[in-house]
């Protein structure tokens, strides 16, 4: 089953709500995980982030997610904003929080809801912002195509819906 696939069987046609984080880190460069077998190329650079895990808070969930992704140990901040994602078949609400890195190594990790042979995270690196808006629309989390700053992302609040 190609990747496309295996996300719409996974989390098509349901509600998912979703824990992202922005990290920066000392050059001030934002922290992305490329996914394969999502986007209209077949391919997005997104925040690390994922689906909520029933009993655990939102910050407890974000920080694992991290460490599944990432490699990073991180630590949960303040709130910044909502974004919906309505594309069918997936729907997502996803809440953002701003992220400080305290441990861990850098690394390209996993998800685990997919199948071993079958992993959508092909890559992980920090981002200056200004080589985030040279990415096609397409291979990019749709909120960046709203931001001409990082300062206007990672000071944005509310609930936004930035789709194509």
């Amino acid at each position: 089953m190609n990747p496309a696939d295996q996300i719409t069987q996974l989390y098509g046609n349901k509600l998912r709500v979703r824990v992202c984080g922005i990290c920066l880190d000392d050059g001030n460069r934002i922290l992305m995980v490329k996914h394969t077998g999502l986007g209209r190329e077949g391919e997005l650079w997104t925040p690390p982030g994922g689906g909520m895990e029933w009993g655990q808070s939102a910050p407890d969930n974000l920080e694992r997610e991290f460490r599944e992704e990432t490699g990073l140990i991180v630590s949960a901040g303040e709130f910044l904003f909502i974004h919906e994602h309505l594309t069918g078949p997936l729907h997502a609400v996803e809440l953002f929080f701003r992220v400080r890195q305290t441990g861990g190594s850098l690394k390209t990790g996993h998800d685990p809801e997919m199948h071993p042979d079958h992993q959508i995270i092909a890559d992980v690196r920090f981002f200056h912002f200004d080589e985030l808006k040279q990415l096609a629309p397409g291979k990019i989390h749709a909120m960046f195509a709203h931001y001409n700053t990082q300062d206007a992302l990672i000071n944005a609040s509310g609930y936004f819906k930035f789709e194509k």
